[in-house]
């Protein structure tokens, strides 16, 4: 089994990992248990944060490592938060706060106004020199409630309504959620970049 490190220290994106990539052929080894900090991300996309963060973990581990860069998106908020959405309040990573930002900002709007996406790309660098990362990205979309719905999940999930749903993503099944989601979407891809290399 190769060993991995996921360059994250977000405990929720850690325990959806860790499910996502069960049966991968991976053990996937946080960069926290390797006293591996958080890469600055300096990116001006998903992708060039996500190139950030998981070069500094392979550099930083001297293993393969994967990151990934993720958010929300609101059109009508010309895209925001988007690359800020851990911070869009503020403080990094606090969900109460940029949960209430996200719904003051949507005030009044319209249902057909509220539209949204999560965003998630991924990378996978063989070594911290790999001049041919993988990269895949997953997109799920939905729009943003006028009040939170659901314990389940982390971040903007107890605001988000995936199309095709009548539960928020904090109310869905874990399971359904992983198949669903953005991050789901992305290991997938995934998945079917690396069998397709073997």
């Amino acid at each position: 089994m190769q060993r991995i490190v996921l360059a994250s220290s977000n405990r929720g994106k850690l325990a959806e990992f860790g499910e996502l990539l069960a049966d991968s052929g991976f053990e996937v080894i946080a960069q926290s248990s390797l006293g591996i900090g958080d890469a600055e991300e300096t990116g001006l996309s998903f992708v060039e944060n996500a190139l950030l963060k998981a070069r500094h973990a392979a550099q930083a581990s001297a293993l393969p490592a994967l990151a990934d860069d993720s958010g929300l998106c609101v059109p009508a908020l010309g895209g925001a938060p988007g690359l800020h959405s851990a911070r869009y309040a503020g403080g990094h990573g606090d969900s109460a706060a940029n949960n209430a930002r996200l719904l003051q900002a949507l005030h009044g709007l319209p249902d057909a106004r509220r539209d949204a996406f999560f965003i998630c790309v991924l990378v996978l660098l063989r070594g911290a020199d790999d001049p041919a990362p993988l990269i895949v990205e997953g997109r799920w979309h939905g729009r943003v409630l006028d009040a939170p719905r659901g314990t389940q999940g982390f971040g903007y999930d107890p605001l988000f309504l995936p199309h095709g749903q009548s539960q928020s993503a904090a109310e869905l099944d874990p399971a359904l959620k992983n198949r669903l989601s953005h991050r789901g979407q992305a290991l997938a891809q995934l998945h079917a970049r690396l069998a397709s290399e073997v």
